[in-house]
């Protein structure tokens, strides 16, 4: 029997899938890869092989989606000369879902224009570590970036990127949320001037109007992420029957958009089964964690007894996070 061997090698990457291009280091640590071996035999007894491989699209593709292929291969021998066989094989192939942003050259250094609402660097939520991290990253894959937020907390300068305030006001339900819409002309200006390529807005909000209407007057294709899922929040908070005009405000924004990313896989269900959006323009946004900051080498017997009350071996659990209505924290007691 020999065996005959082809390996894929995957490389996934913390970034939304619109950005992925050759310039993500193929030394990544999250690089893995995978063997499929296909064997022949000199049996003289009916076989039957089958054979499901996936395609993933490589990094440096523009094209956004997989292709999964199937291949039945199916070796037949019934009759009685040993040396006759029958092979057949069936291919089933489900394609690629079309490219929704298109690009002359994806692997060129990009000009993103992004819009986040409240500030990364003064609001302590969810999203913080993540677009920081974002911004970070893309300044260190030579992009050049244009950060738009609240006003409150902007720093000078943040790993090269140009940041620019807009000024903000208090959410009348949820007074520490600061809003802004961002459509001044000076910011207008100030977007126009720097010739973005794409504008990533975070979304629900109230900044995303502006984005929107600023990549309309542009002509620039943009990508809304999905942070807050508000029509869930919206009971815990005030009257019910704003849950209804919430979700159309969500539908009129993301069919506008060319792009919708999600944190996860739920909310991605919650958007299809509302109807939100067209289901191929919706991708995974997967979360990441800083291992250089949340690494094995920082543990501590002497913390986790103080956690556990001097009880190490018990389970422990811990929330690290604002104290919000919507956390539903209240399950711990049960």
């Amino acid at each position: 029997m020999s065996p005959s061997c082809s390996s894929v090698s995957i490389n996934p990457s913390l970034y939304p899938p619109y950005l992925c291009s050759n310039s993500i280091p193929s030394s990544s640590n999250s690089s893995f890869s995978f063997q499929v071996s296909s064997f022949t035999s000199s049996r003289t007894k009916p076989i039957s092989l089958t054979c499901r491989s996936f395609d993933f699209l490589s990094a440096s593709s523009p094209r956004i989606g997989r292709r999964k292929q199937l291949v039945l291969v199916k070796a037949d021998n019934n009759s009685n000369n040993n040396d006759n066989m029958t092979i057949t094989e069936v291919r089933e192939e489900e394609e690629e879902n079309p490219p929704l942003i298109d690009s002359e050259n994806n692997a060129r250094p990009r000009r993103i224009a992004l819009f986040v609402e409240p500030s990364p660097f003064a609001y302590v939520s969810g999203y913080k570590n993540r677009f920081q991290n974002f911004i970070r990253y893309l300044r260190e894959m030579g992009d050049e970036v244009m950060v738009v937020t609240t006003h409150e907390g902007v720093p000078q300068e943040f790993y090269g990127a140009k940041l620019i305030g807009s000024r903000s006001f208090p959410c009348p339900w949820y007074q520490k949320v600061p809003l802004s819409l961002a459509l001044s002309p000076r910011i207008i200006s100030e977007v126009a001037r720097f010739k973005p390529d794409i504008i990533h807005a975070s979304s629900p909000g109230i900044m995303v109007f502006g984005a929107l209407i600023i990549a309309k007057l542009l002509c620039v294709p943009i990508v809304m992420s999905y942070h807050t899922h508000v029509p869930v929040y919206i009971p815990r908070y005030t009257f019910s029957w704003l849950v209804t005009p919430m979700w159309l405000v969500i539908k009129f924004l993301h069919r506008a958009a060319d792009l919708t990313l999600v944190p996860s896989a739920a909310i991605a269900k919650d958007l299809e089964a509302a109807r939100v959006t067209a289901a191929n323009k919706i991708r995974l946004w997967n979360k990441g964690v800083d291992s250089e900051s949340f690494n094995p080498r920082y543990r501590s017997h002497e913390m986790r007894l103080r956690l556990s009350n001097g009880e190490p071996e018990k389970p422990l659990i811990i929330h690290v996070g604002r104290l919000g209505v919507e956390k539903s924290l209240d399950f711990l007691k049960r």
